[in-house]
């Protein structure tokens, strides 16, 4: 059984919309089917993104989407129109591990980067991160592998640039 991921809280404003996104949920992980994003519209059929995706792959922060609107008024994103050239990457600690099941002590270990994002929950302590655009991303690819190697954490990066690619 497939399901939307758990709603987020609306951001400070009365501009946003939410933008869903449909994908097929990965074998061994959440049960989940779609996932909702807060954005800003832009245009009659375009948002910019406004948070991190846990869940869903190849949209990042800052992106601009298309979407379509259905006669129940819900927003089907249903491409990517405009990269932001921002990264999301997601972290999870490993329970065991040195950092335990803090999603607080992955924010810590990050924060020098200035990187944004938010915990899926406190009972999956995954970290959704924005990677701006500008960042060291040879630096934060460097403590991501430490962090892995060492047992702090398991990472994916779910949306990448060419600049993250070559770093």
């Amino acid at each position: 059984m497939t399901s939307p991921t758990p709603d987020r809280d609306r951001p400070a404003g009365d501009q946003h919309i939410k933008i869903w996104f449909r994908f097929v949920p990965r074998e061994g992980w959440l049960p989940y089917d779609r996932e909702g994003l807060w954005a800003v519209a832009v245009g009659a059929d375009t948002a910019r993104i406004s948070n991190v995706p846990f869940l869903q792959e190849g949209v990042a922060e800052g992106d601009v989407v298309r979407f379509t609107t259905d006669p129940d008024g819900v927003h089907w994103a249903t491409e990517r129109v405009e990269p932001s050239g921002n990264c999301t990457v997601r972290v999870l600690p490993i329970p065991h591990g040195p950092l335990g099941r803090s999603a607080r002590a992955v924010h810590d270990r990050l924060a020098p980067f200035g990187l944004g994002g938010e915990a899926f929950s406190h009972e999956l302590p995954l970290v959704a991160l924005n990677v701006p655009a500008d960042a060291d991303f040879t630096a934060i690819k460097a403590t991501l592998l430490r962090g892995q190697a060492e047992g702090w954490w398991h990472f994916e990066a779910a949306c990448v640039t060419d600049n993250w690619r070559a770093a």
